[in-house]
């Protein structure tokens, strides 16, 4: 058996993001065999354009779908700006529409908003879930989670500090996982 891959998708382009450390710190946390990236790429890509979704694709848009067609499962983290998702993953996700990689693929998405933040993203995952619906993702429900990530969770290496942190950042990604390996037939 080959162990499970994942893709993270950060939806912030911020260096120092508490979005992407809690992917990174999601996948040190991952079950034993898991192998995974935190996918790079997002401020490469060209704006979208149905005029370029051709063959071949822009080669930012070939790696990234490249790297959702070679996952298992996707996890996404992404914050809110404005009531809604940022530009620029709003773009990726508009990307991935036309190459068909995320339809059926097992998604979920882990909420690091802070306690302070009033809807606590929750706009975001409306506008989140909408969007991977019309890319035909599966949603895995039981793996989004709503796990608050602050600065002050972070050390100066920009990772999670608290090891009960880093644990409740890895479950959401365990549950993904255990979908996806459970396979289409038998997910709820």
């Amino acid at each position: 058996m080959t162990s499970p891959r994942v893709l993270l998708v950060c939806g912030s382009l911020r260096a120092g993001s508490t979005n992407e450390a809690a992917l990174r710190a999601a996948l040190d946390a991952a079950p034993p065999g898991t192998s995974g990236e935190v996918f790079g790429g997002m401020g490469a890509l060209p704006h979208f354009n149905p005029d370029d979704d051709r063959d071949p694709p822009p080669a930012p848009v070939a790696a990234l779908r490249s790297a959702i067609g070679a996952a298992d499962a996707v996890l996404f983290c992404t914050p809110e700006y404005a009531g809604a998702l940022p530009g620029s993953f709003k773009n990726l996700l508009d990307w991935t529409i036309g190459g068909g990689e995320l339809s059926g693929r097992p998604v979920a998405w882990i909420n690091v908003a802070s306690p302070a933040a009033p809807a606590g993203g929750a706009d975001a995952h409306a506008s989140l879930r909408k969007v991977l619906g019309y890319a035909g993702a599966e949603i895995v429900e039981e793996a989004c989670a709503r796990v608050p990530v602050t600065r002050p969770d972070l050390g100066p290496d920009g990772r999670v500090r608290d090891p009960a942190l880093r644990d409740r950042l890895g479950a959401p990604l365990a549950a993904l996982l255990a979908a996806a390996a459970r396979g289409p037939a038998e997910r709820p």
